[in-house]
């Protein structure tokens, strides 16, 4: 059973694309596939170590071929929500995104009696007396917003914590829920829909964590398909909250879930 009906793609980057920036296997040549057909796609990503043109230099020379319009990090989110939802709130961010995608945002030290605590990717920032300093500024009344909720990443090295394990620690600390912005939250999954032009029942996701990529989308209506590369555990599969309505070896599959044919190969002619 194809992707009968679907039109656009949204796509996970690490895990999905590849790995710490490295390529999955035939991941290039499958998105250039995508592209030729006219499918349009964007990147949903909850990785925000780069800005948003530099993701794009990045993918590109990893052979890509995105535009930098065509990627959604959970900062562009982040920037959009804060100036939409918050504007002129002080804001101390912590973490590995870069202001570059917070342009127009009012970012403050800790020191300066910030109006929200914007959480990225956890870094070498999220240490015992930063976050000591962050417990204080939520019971003074900071708002708490997070970039996304993801527990921990996968990179070459292996499994690594991410923010989403220090957010559960500031929620049961404090007794606050945060505001998040990337995905799993549904504004990431409507941004992407409405970049896309198109409606949720026309639009697959494409990513390697079950809950926070694939079931969060599918309760928008949004198709949902988990590739089994990056982060994907069978365990975690056999326990998550429901079932994705596809679940592929990799990216590689997806042109044929969309019916679209294998590249052709090059026929050589000897001329004798």
């Amino acid at each position: 059973m194809g992707l009968d009906g679907i039109q656009g793609l949204l796509l996970d980057m690490d895990g999905v694309l590849g790995v710490s920036w490295t390529p999955l296997d035939g991941a290039p040549e499958a998105v250039t596939r995508l592209h030729a057909a006219g499918v349009p796609l964007r990147v949903v990503t909850n990785t925000t170590a780069l800005p948003q043109a530099r993701f794009g230099e990045a993918l590109r020379s990893a052979g890509f071929p995105f535009a930098d319009e065509e990627i959604l990090t959970a900062s562009v989110l982040a920037g959009a929500w804060l100036r939409e939802e918050r504007p002129g709130a002080r804001v101390f961010l912590l973490g590995d995104a870069q202001a570059e995608d917070l342009a127009g945002v009012d970012l403050v030290g800790a020191d300066e009696a910030p109006d929200v605590v914007l959480l990225s990717g956890a870094d070498d920032s999220f240490c015992f007396e930063t976050f000591n300093r962050v417990l204080a500024l939520l019971r003074g009344g900071a708002e708490l917003v997070a970039m996304h909720r993801n527990l921990f990443w996968m990179t070459r090295r292996g499994e690594k914590l991410d923010a989403g394990a220090y957010l559960l620690g500031l929620e049961a600390a404090t007794g606050l829920e945060a505001v998040v912005v990337g995905k799993p939250a549904p504004g990431a999954f409507t941004a992407g829909l409405r970049a896309l032009g198109l409606p949720a029942a026309r639009v697959a996701m494409v990513g390697d964590d079950v809950e926070n990529d694939v079931l969060a989308a599918q309760a928008l209506g949004i198709t949902g398909v988990l590739v089994r590369t990056g982060k994907f555990r069978e365990d975690q599969l056999a326990r998550a909250s429901g079932t994705p309505d596809h679940v592929v070896g990799s990216i590689c599959d997806v042109p044929g879930l969309l019916g679209l044919r294998p590249a052709a190969r090059r026929t050589e002619l000897l001329c004798l």
